[in-house]
């Protein structure tokens, strides 16, 4: 919990604007007047920001918290080791999230942001090979942890994806 907590409030805050914004874009004008509520959400979003912490607090929160409880890296490690193996795009983003940690302690708060990013990441993705449908979890890893197809625009899933069977999911039997 102490390096999940400011890793998590850095991408809730990161992606809630983006998040938010397709909302407002797939509601088209209805989303946009005033009546609907989505323009106050708009407005409101980046101010998660401000109410849990900046990025740069949070990503430098998580550096703290491992530098005094290494042993939260430990914690992290087994829960996401869980994963190992069962997905290409997770163990090539695990081995990278361990490697930054081999750089020199003066280039890590540099990257602070990054690290907290891809912990993240890679934790949501150990949680959804585990305990999500294959084809949710393929395509989380495929678009968030991949080096060649990972973006931070949503609905850019590589061809590789069985779009028709998440699709399908959101209809109920």
């Amino acid at each position: 919990r102490r390096i999940a907590l400011p890793m998590s409030k850095y991408y809730v805050c990161k992606r809630t604007p983006f998040t938010v914004f397709e909302a407002l874009e797939c509601l088209g004008g209805a989303g946009y007047v005033e009546e609907s509520g989505m323009p106050r959400l708009y407005r409101e979003a980046p101010l998660n920001s401000v109410w849990e912490g900046s990025g740069n607090v949070n990503a430098l929160d998580l550096l703290r918290a491992l530098g005094k409880s290494p042993e939260t890296l430990d914690a992290w490690l087994m829960e996401v080791g869980q994963s190992k193996g069962a997905n290409t795009n997770f163990d090539a983003a695990l081995t990278d999230v361990l490697d930054s940690f081999a750089s020199p302690d003066a280039t890590i708060e540099a990257g602070a942001r990054r690290l907290a990013e891809r912990m993240v990441l890679v934790l949501q993705g150990s949680l959804l090979l585990r305990y999500a449908p294959d084809v949710v979890a393929d395509a989380f890893c495929a678009s968030r942890l991949s080096t060649a197809g990972a973006s931070r625009t949503f609905g850019i899933l590589p061809g590789s994806v069985d779009v028709d069977a998440l699709v399908d999911r959101t209809f109920p039997g």
